[in-house]
């Protein structure tokens, strides 16, 4: 974890979280809830929650939307991410990066490596900026969810986390 210190302030981000699946509904929708729990727990704001079928188009439609408002710091996905035929959200998310986050899913594959070992080649979790709007993509497993917030989102979307974070570099996304 990084180091905190006591005098820095936090700023609360308003944070999407979108669910991945055909076949979920709120009520059964373990791994949003628990990134949405843990956004709240964490000081940030529950900017909107959606569940969306596995379609390219569909998925590439909703983050747009969330990417186009100033509102929108954030956006977490959960789902999507394997190897199957219908697991299609990096393919839909990364035409919308103006930059990957490379580290993000290396580490993310490490965190899980030390839990599940090899299995974690089967994860394709990304991150990426798309209009100074901080994306990361998730497995849809709950452990996957917990793993990629407790291990790294928490920390980069904290502003008292040092030595760096995402936060503070937020103002310079937009650079030319």
């Amino acid at each position: 974890m990084g180091h905190t210190p006591d005098n820095a302030a936090f700023i609360p981000l308003n944070i999407a979280i979108m669910t991945v699946s055909d076949s979920r509904s709120d009520a059964d929708d373990r791994s949003g809830n628990i990134l949405v729990e843990r956004l709240k727990k964490a000081g940030h704001q529950l900017a909107e929650k959606k569940i969306v079928a596995d379609d390219i188009y569909q998925l590439r439609a909703v983050v747009s939307q969330w990417i186009a408002d100033p509102d929108v710091h954030a956006v977490i996905t959960t789902g999507g991410t394997g190897l199957t035929g219908r697991d299609v959200t990096p393919e839909a998310l990364k035409v919308l990066y103006d930059k990957e986050i490379e580290g993000f899913g290396e580490i993310f594959r490490k965190i899980s490596y030390d839990l599940i070992k090899t299995s974690t080649i089967q994860s394709r979790a990304i991150a990426g900026l798309a209009n100074a709007t901080m994306i990361f993509s998730l497995p849809g497993s709950p452990g996957a969810c917990k793993d990629g917030w407790d291990g790294i989102i928490e920390q980069q979307l904290d502003s008292r986390t040092k030595p760096c974070n995402l936060v503070e570099m937020m103002p310079r996304f937009l650079e030319k």
